[in-house]
């Protein structure tokens, strides 16, 4: 197969302002030269042209996989990778793409590419594993109405490779995996009052001293009225399930699953979220009565968790 070329795929679109525009966005690109028609007129090309590195983009076939136009051809310039990884060399590691430009594409200029496959290497044996080199290479050319005017070139190399079969450890038994604990929260000076309060049992709220009004999560500055004279009151702990979510993915130990977690208004007027316990997933409901209860893990972290209660 090496040496074969195959047939063209072309352009859905002629070259345009509107996708070049679009293409400077997602890239940041701010060139002049490709959107401000006004400062490419005064240049030497007249008008605004296409940014070379869109070269490829031009033909690619969008949303779906091989939708190419009419005209292209039916041919798979891929297949030789096919082939390969049906011998059973089915992994890839990286791919090298290497874009060359003859010049700038103008506005209006449809294009088209043909492949050639340029080599397949010997089969190679690496850390990874052992496969082939393949090296394909796409010219592309602007359609002209006397000979088509080659624009650009994509070098194409990707290893195709079978995986080595490291050794693998044998499994620890049950009784030697340490168990999963729960991880810690990062505590700063903003937030110690917080977890302080956990371990006393108490439900500490942020109050800023200037205005009297609760904030929560805890922060170095009034959220009210920016001052840093901050202080906290204690909680009742009772409020209402203002919100809630069922976690079912991922399962992370040591959280029960499904796990369930609730945004609570507290009567105080803040909310915070917490661990819901004590529930039944399919009963939970908008608006139920919940009152804070603290749990300690691992002999190391109090947490508040939220309880329904009756009214």
């Amino acid at each position: 197969m090496v040496g074969r070329e195959y047939g063209r795929i072309y352009a859905w679109d002629e070259v345009n302002p509107a996708m070049v525009r679009q293409w400077c966005e997602v890239m940041g690109v701010d060139n002049p030269l490709y959107t401000d028609a006004a400062y490419a007129a005064t240049t030497e090309f007249g008008d605004i042209v296409a940014p070379p590195a869109m070269l490829q983009a031009w033909c690619l076939e969008g949303l779906h996989m091989n939708n190419y136009p009419p005209g292209s051809t039916d041919e798979n310039p891929y297949e030789v990778l096919s082939l390969i990884e049906a011998q059973g060399y089915p992994a890839v590691v990286a791919v090298n793409s290497e874009l060359s430009f003859e010049r700038y594409l103008e506005m209006g200029e449809k294009l088209y590419y043909t492949t050639l496959i340029k080599d397949l290497s010997d089969e190679k044996t690496t850390g990874l594993g052992t496969g082939f080199f393949v090296t394909q290479v796409m010219t592309f050319y602007s359609e002209q109405a006397g000979a088509d005017d080659k624009v650009g070139e994509l070098l194409f190399r990707v290893f195709k490779f079978k995986p080595a079969q490291a050794a693998k450890p044998a499994p620890a038994a049950a009784s030697e995996r340490p168990a999963a604990k729960r991880p810690l929260p990062g505590i700063s000076d903003d937030t110690r009052f917080f977890w302080e309060g956990c371990d006393a049992g108490e439900l500490r709220i942020q109050q800023c001293k200037a205005c009297n009004k609760l904030q929560h999560p805890p922060a170095p500055v009034c959220q009210h009225c920016h001052s840093f004279d901050l202080g906290y009151r204690i909680a009742k702990g009772s409020g209402e399930l203002y919100s809630f979510v069922v976690m079912h993915y991922p399962e992370v130990a040591p959280f029960d699953h499904p796990n369930p977690i609730g945004l609570i208004q507290l009567d105080e007027g803040v909310r915070l979220p917490a661990g819901l316990v004590g529930v039944d997933r399919n009963e939970l409901k908008i608006g139920q009565r919940v009152r804070v209860e603290f749990q300690t893990f691992d002999d190391q972290l109090t947490l508040p968790l939220f309880r329904p209660v009756s009214d």
